[in-house]
């Protein structure tokens, strides 16, 4: 049964909420897609492992910091490693899924514009994935890096990239894990207006470290990801208006009969109060002259 639609809130952009089952089958049919889609670069390992010295050899000649200084930290305890595989394997999916359903309620018209720059980015990944597959650094035995997940676990993929028939073990770059992290964070910096709302930059922070420290990226399918979204942030851009923060309703509601937000409409008459509550102005001196 589908939800009516109903208007979004005046800093949303006043776009109607879409109907929910359309954007359900809609977000589902994209997701089966792009799973599909991920699938039809397996079996390139030749080519997966040769890229992958190419990127761990431009990682070197452009002097970024080595993965390695972060799984260290990582693997300081059985503990905090077990945590950060943890993080690894269930955050991704649900943080993104409780953003688009949070504007869908709260911002519909923040809902579409980030269901489509999410849409794009994804979209964009795959073609990455299909033309350049990558095996990851936890693979490439010149990193020196341990697969955290299969070590200490938990894990989501399979031992071996050509018995596992769910994921693409292939598909490092651009990493969607980081790509949709900084998008929530974005998401959520533009469509509230909260002085805490700039700690959502935790989000893509702490997902960098932990896709870094369990040996699944590169530092660059996180660049690239960041890049890919830039782009696609730059075409998209978000509903027009700030956003409505909690109250405001009743605020408008409140002043649309005064004229001026926050200040009552003066009135004729002398100083004394109207009948709704309102005073009204004294009269001005000669003003009947």
């Amino acid at each position: 049964m589908e939800l009516p639609t109903e208007p979004a809130q005046k800093g949303s952009a006043a776009i109607p909420r879409p109907p929910l089952v359309r954007e359900v089958l809609l977000v589902a049919g994209l997701f089966l897609v792009y799973k599909l889609g991920r699938q039809l670069a397996t079996g390139h390992t030749a080519e997966a492992f040769g890229n992958a010295h190419r990127v761990w050899d431009l990682e070197r000649f452009l002097h970024l910091p080595g993965e390695g200084s972060v799984q260290s930290a990582v693997l300081h305890g059985d503990t905090l490693v077990h945590l950060v595989n943890t993080y690894y394997a269930t955050v991704h999916f649900p943080a993104t899924a409780a953003f688009l359903v949070w504007l869908y309620l709260r911002r519909p018209g923040h809902y579409v514009w980030a269901r489509r720059v999410l849409a794009a980015v994804t979209a964009a990944a795959l073609v990455v994935h299909l033309t350049f597959p990558l095996a990851p650094p936890r693979m490439l035995a010149a990193t020196g890096l341990v697969d955290t997940g299969q070590v200490y676990g938990p894990t989501v993929y399979g031992a071996s990239p050509a018995t596992d028939t769910l994921t693409n073990q292939f598909a490092a770059m651009p990493s969607l894990h980081f790509g949709w992290a900084l998008m929530v964070a974005i998401g959520l910096i533009v469509a509230t207006r909260s002085r805490w709302r700039w700690l959502w930059l935790l989000h893509p922070l702490v997902t960098l470290l932990v896709i870094v420290g369990t040996a699944n990226h590169y530092w660059l399918d996180a660049i690239v990801a960041g890049a890919l979204l830039g782009i696609v942030l730059a075409v998209v851009r978000p509903p027009r208006g700030a956003p409505a923060a909690a109250g405001d309703g009743r605020k408008a509601e409140g002043s649309r009969d005064t004229g001026n937000a926050g200040s009552p409409v003066p009135h004729a008459s002398g100083g004394q109060d109207a009948p709704g509550g309102v005073p009204e102005a004294p009269e001005l001196v000669g003003a009947r002259r």
